[in-house]
């Protein structure tokens, strides 16, 4: 039986118990989640150097999943733009529900057929990434997409938390996570959904940083389009190029809210040696500004 669906002793009377008791069981289901994603960091790594060296100048990433973990699998791809410049263009979500994530029902994930449908409404992902997501590791809906891709040669990562689950299997870049059985049997949302939140945001977060889109714990490529976050811009920027932030508002200002070439501008260059030396050092900003002396 998964491990997702298996019934454990320790929950039995779970309804009778105090709420302090109740809560306890809870959050200890929550820290084996983190614990199952801490176990997979080997995994995981292995996943972010194949995606970084896939990706190049064109490369998507595209999400894959089914009920809740289609949901957690889209809400860490919806903040690749905002986080780290990654291009909208560049990224698809395809859940099984599509568009009626409001109030799905089961159904869509049990049709092979809507897996390859899903696949072929992006067009060809054959230099594309797929991260498929499912707790039991054996949704119909995901497997048949990720075999879609497969056959188009898209690099193919999966998450399960089930050891021998088919998505595993099926995959180029499997990773368990062992999130254990469900204080409420079966509710992935709980145990395995914390796993994969925190598995993905491991995964995206380490490909971007290697791809130069974060300095020392800094969004580099940070979408400015509110004031928190002209803010927050300006912060890095002073600290990035040791200056004040009335200097750095003014470089963000002249280099149209990108910080990579404010930063730049702020130790002196003008836009265009700002985006000459970036484009020099491979878009690397600490290249960049190394080479500044």
């Amino acid at each position: 039986m998964d491990s997702t669906e298996t019934i454990s002793p320790r929950y039995v009377g779970l309804d009778t118990r105090d709420d302090a008791n109740i809560l306890e069981a809870l959050v200890e289901g929550q820290e084996r989640a983190v614990a199952a994603a801490r176990a997979a960091r080997p995994a995981l790594a292995a996943a972010a150097g194949a995606i970084v060296g896939r990706l190049g100048d064109t490369g998507r990433i595209v999400y894959i999943g089914a009920g809740s973990s289609g949901i957690i699998a889209a809400l860490d791809g919806m903040e690749l733009a905002g986080t780290f410049g990654w291009p909208e263009e560049r990224v698809a979500y395809l859940l099984a529900e599509g568009d009626r994530i409001r109030a799905f029902t089961g159904a869509p994930e049990d049709d092979p057929e809507n897996g390859r449908k899903a696949i072929a409404s992006v067009g060809s992902v054959a230099r594309d990434v797929v991260i498929a997501v499912a707790a039991s590791g054996s949704t119909p809906f995901t497997l048949a997409a990720v075999a879609a891709a497969a056959e188009q040669g898209a690099l193919t990562v999966g998450l399960a938390s089930n050891a021998d689950a088919p998505l595993l299997a099926a995959v180029d870049l499997p990773v368990f996570l062992d999130s254990g059985p469900e204080v409420i049997v079966g509710s992935t949302r709980m145990a395995a959904g914390t796993a994969q939140k925190a598995a993905l945001n491991m995964l995206s977060t380490l490909v971007m940083i290697r791809l130069g889109r974060v300095i020392d714990g800094l969004m580099v490529d940070v979408l400015v389009d509110n004031t928190k976050l002209r803010l927050r811009a300006i912060r890095m920027l002073a600290c990035l190029a040791g200056c004040d932030e009335a200097a750095a508002g003014k470089a963000l200002d002249a280099c149209g809210g990108r910080v990579r070439p404010a930063a730049l501008v702020a130790r002196g260059l003008s836009r265009g040696e700002a985006e000459a030396a970036l484009a020099n050092a491979g878009g690397n900003l600490r290249k960049a500004l190394a080479s500044l002396g």
